[in-house]
C-alpha cells in the first residue's frame, strides 16, 4: 500500500502527458527518465521535472537534440508555467496551448513544428515571454498572429523570426501596455507600421527583412517610441523621409534602415545621435552627408551630392531638393535627382541655358503633390516653370515674384489656393483648371496659346503639348494680383458692355458713309470713253476718240453732253454729234488693239488707228484705266 501511494504522488493527467511526451521521441534516452515506469514529481524528481506538490509545471529540455512530435494533449498539464523546448528538433504539428492560463514562459524556438492550431494562443492569460522562431509553420500559405493574444495582457517578449508570418501587422500589438520587445524579421509581413504603435512602451522592435513585398509607408510613428533601444527596419520598402523627431529616441543605440526607399536630407537631428550602430545604406537619401556622432555610421548607395561628411552641396541643388521636399518626392525624380549638379543632363525635367544655371523646370503630370518651395526664388536664371496637371495645394510662394527672369508660369489644372502674390515683372500666368481659383481673373489680358514646349525642355520624355491658355494671365509691373482686383470687376462688368455697343456704333457710322460712296462710284463704270467730234481742218479728216481700259463686261457710251449709261453685252454704242460708232466696232477696226495698228505711245496711253466702213479714218487713244 505504501508503494502504491508513492507511485502516485504525481497526478495521474500530468503523469500521462509526460508518458505520451516521452513514447513520442526518437530518443527518449536523452532525457534519463527511469526506463519502468516512476514518479516525475515523486523521489528523486526526473530530470528536466519540476513540480509543485503533485503538478508538473516546468519542462526544461533546452538544446538536448531531442527528435519527434509533441503530445496533442499537452495542454492537459493546467499547472504548466515554464515551458524550455528550444533549440532541439521537434517536428509535426503544435498541440494548441489554450487553456493554459498559468503558462508565462514559453519557448519553442529553433525547432522544426510545421503547423501552428487556430486556438493555440486562447487564454494564455499569463503569458510573459512567447518564442516561436525558426519554426517553419504553415510554410505554403503561411499564418497570421490571432487576436485571441491580445488577452495575454502581461505579455513583455514576443518573439516570431522567420517562422512565415504573413499578412499586416496586427494593430493590437501596439495597444499591448507591457509589450517591451517584438521581434518579427525575416517572416511575410506587409503593410505599414499601425497608428496604434504611437507611444508604445516597446525597447526592441524588429520588423526587418521580410520578404515578398515586404512593409511598406512611412516610419514617423516609431519617433514616438521613445523607450526603444533596439530598431531594426532594413529589407524592406519603407519610404517617406527619416522624422526630424527621431532625436526624441534619447535611449536609441542601434538603428538600421539600410534597404529601403527612404527619401530627404538626413535630420540634423539624427546626425547628433550618439548610437553605437547606424546604418543608412541602400536608400535614396540626399543633399549633404552631416557629420555623424554614432560610433560606426555606414551611408553607402544613396543619392547624396556629397560623399564627404560636412561637405554642403551648391545652393542650386539645395534650392532644387527643398522643392522636391514639398512635392512629396515622386520616384521619378528621386532616381534622377542626385549628385552635385543640376546641369549634367540626368536631372529629369530640368534645362539649363548656357550659363550652366537652371533655366527651365518642366514636369507637367509628374506625380507632384503638396505645396510650391519658396526655395524656388535662389534659381535666378529660372525663365519657364511647367507644373500643370499635377495634384499641387497651396499658395504660390511670395518669394517666387523676385524671379526677375521668370516670364511664363504654369499652374493649370491643380488645386493652387489664392490670394496670389504680386509679381513685379510681366509674367505669363497660366491658372485654368484650379477650381479655388475662379474665372479669368477680371482686367487680366488672356495671353496667346501655349502649346509649344521649349527648345529646352526635355520634349522626349516630358509631354510637349500645353494646355489652351484661355484662362492665363498677363501681370505687368506693379500689377495687382487677381483677387485683389474682384472690387473693380463688378464695375468692369457693367461698363465694358456699354462702351463696347458705344464703340461699335462710332466705328458703324462712318463705315456705312463709305460702303455707300464706293457703291455710288461703282455705277459710274469702270470703263470711260471721250470721242472728239470730226475737225473739218484736220488734212487728215480722222476722228479722235479716247478709251480707258476695260476692266470688266460693263461699258459707259458717253454722248456729247458728256452724260453717261450703263449697257452691258457687245452692243454698246459710242455718240458724239451725228457720229455713232459701236464699241465693238472700234475692237474690229482696230484688229481689238492690236500692235500692228499702233501710231504711237503718250503719257496717258497708246493710239490705234482704223478705217470705219465707209472709208472714214479714225484714231482711237486708248488710255491706261484711272485716266480720264
Amino acid at each position: 500500500a505504501f508503494a502504491s501511494l508513492v507511485f502516485t504522488v504525481t497526478d495521474p493527467n500530468d503523469l500521462s502527458v509526460i508518458n505520451e511526451f516521452r513514447k513520442g521521441l526518437e530518443n527518449p534516452e536523452v532525457l534519463k527518465w527511469p526506463e519502468n515506469g516512476g514518479d516525475p514529481c515523486g523521489s528523486p524528481v526526473w530530470p528536466h521535472i519540476v513540480c509543485s506538490g503533485s503538478r508538473i509545471q516546468q519542462i526544461q529540455v533546452m538544446g538536448l537534440g531531442l527528435k519527434g512530435p509533441l503530445p496533442q494533449n499537452l495542454n492537459k498539464l493546467s499547472r504548466l508555467t515554464h515551458l524550455g523546448l528550444q533549440k532541439n528538433q521537434f517536428s509535426g504539428k503544435l498541440p494548441s496551448f489554450s487553456g493554459l492560463s498559468e503558462l508565462s514562459f514559453a519557448y519553442l524556438d529553433f525547432n522544426q513544428f510545421d503547423t501552428i492550431p487556430l486556438d493555440f494562443f486562447d487564454g494564455l492569460v499569463n503569458l510573459q515571454v512567447l518564442a516561436l522562431d525558426e519554426n517553419p509553420l504553415n510554410a505554403t500559405s503561411g499564418w497570421s498572429l490571432p487576436n485571441g493574444l491580445q488577452d495575454s495582457a502581461q505579455l513583455i517578449n514576443l518573439t516570431m523570426i522567420n517562422c512565415n508570418l504573413a499578412g499586416p501587422l496586427p494593430e493590437f500589438l501596439g495597444t499591448m501596455s507591457s509589450l517591451e520587445v517584438l521581434l518579427l524579421s525575416t517572416n511575410r509581413l506587409s503593410g505599414p507600421i499601425p497608428g496604434t504603435f504611437k507611444d508604445a512602451v516597446l525597447k526592441m522592435l524588429w520588423l526587418n527583412d521580410q520578404s515578398g513585398d515586404g512593409m511598406s509607408g512611412s516610419i514617423d510613428v516609431v519617433a514616438t517610441m521613445v523607450s526603444l533601444t533596439h530598431l531594426w527596419l532594413h529589407g524592406n520598402q519603407f519610404s517617406g523621409k527619416i522624422p526630424v523627431e527621431i532625436g526624441n529616441l534619447t535611449n536609441l543605440k542601434d538603428l538600421s534602415v539600410n534597404t529601403n526607399n527612404l527619401v530627404g536630407l538626413i535630420p540634423e537631428s539624427l546626425a547628433n545621435m550618439p548610437l553605437d550602430n547606424l546604418d543608412l545604406n541602400n536608400n535614396h537619401f540626399m543633399g549633404p552627408v552631416p557629420k555623424f556622432k554614432a560610433t560606426n555610421v555606414s551611408f553607402m548607395s544613396n543619392s547624396f551630392c556629397q560623399t564627404k561628411q560636412g561637405a554642403v552641396c551648391a545652393p542650386e541643388v539645395m534650392a532644387l531638393l527643398e522643392f522636391l521636399d514639398g512635392v512629396n518626392y515622386p520616384s521619378r525624380l528621386v532616381e534622377s535627382w542626385s549628385g552635385n549638379n543640376p546641369c549634367d543632363g540626368r536631372w529629369w525635367g530640368i534645362s539649363c541655358g548656357d550659363n550652366q544655371k537652371v533655366s527651365v523646370i518642366n514636369l507637367p503630370k509628374s506625380n507632384l503633390s503638396g505645396t510650391l518651395s519658396p526655395s524656388i526664388a535662389n534659381l535666378e536664371s529660372v525663365t519657364r516653370i511647367y507644373l500643370e496637371s499635377n495634384n499641387l495645394s497651396g499658395f504660390v510662394p511670395s518669394s517666387w515674384t523676385s524671379l526677375k527672369s521668370l516670364s511664363i508660369l504654369d499652374l493649370s489644372n491643380n488645386n493652387i489656393s489664392p490670394p496670389l502674390p504680386k509679381f513685379t515683372t510681366p509674367l505669363k500666368l497660366v491658372l485654368n483648371g484650379n477650381p479655388k481659383l475662379t474665372s479669368n481673373p477680371p482686367g487680366a489680358n488672356p495671353s496667346p496659346n501655349n502649346s509649344t514646349t521649349p527648345a529646352d525642355s526635355p520634349t522626349s520624355s516630358v509631354p510637349s503639348s500645353r494646355p489652351n491658355s484661355s484662362s492665363s494671365v498677363i501681370f505687368k509691373p506693379g500689377e495687382q494680383s487677381p483677387e485683389k482686383k474682384d472690387s473693380k470687376s463688378k464695375i468692369a462688368i457693367v461698363v465694358v458692355p456699354i462702351a463696347g455697343f458705344l464703340l461699335l456704333v462710332f466705328l458703324a457710322i462712318p463705315l456705312y458713309i463709305y460702303v455707300c460712296k464706293k457703291s455710288k462710284d461703282k455705277h459710274q463704270g469702270p470703263t470711260a470713253l471721250v470721242v472728239h467730234p470730226r475737225d473739218l481742218s484736220d488734212s487728215d479728216n480722222v476722228v479722235k476718240i479716247a478709251i480707258a481700259n476695260q476692266t470688266n463686261g460693263s461699258l459707259s457710251t458717253v454722248n456729247a453732253s458728256g452724260s453717261a449709261s450703263i449697257h452691258s453685252g457687245e452692243s454698246h454704242m459710242i455718240e458724239a454729234g451725228n457720229l455713232l460708232i459701236s464699241v465693238q466696232v472700234l475692237r474690229n477696226v482696230t484688229k481689238n488693239f492690236s500692235p500692228e495698228n499702233e501710231l504711237g505711245r503718250g503719257g496717258f496711253g497708246v493710239v490705234y488707228k482704223g478705217e470705219l466702213d465707209d472709208g472714214t479714218q479714225i484714231a482711237v487713244k486708248r488710255m491706261e484705266a484711272g485716266i480720264v
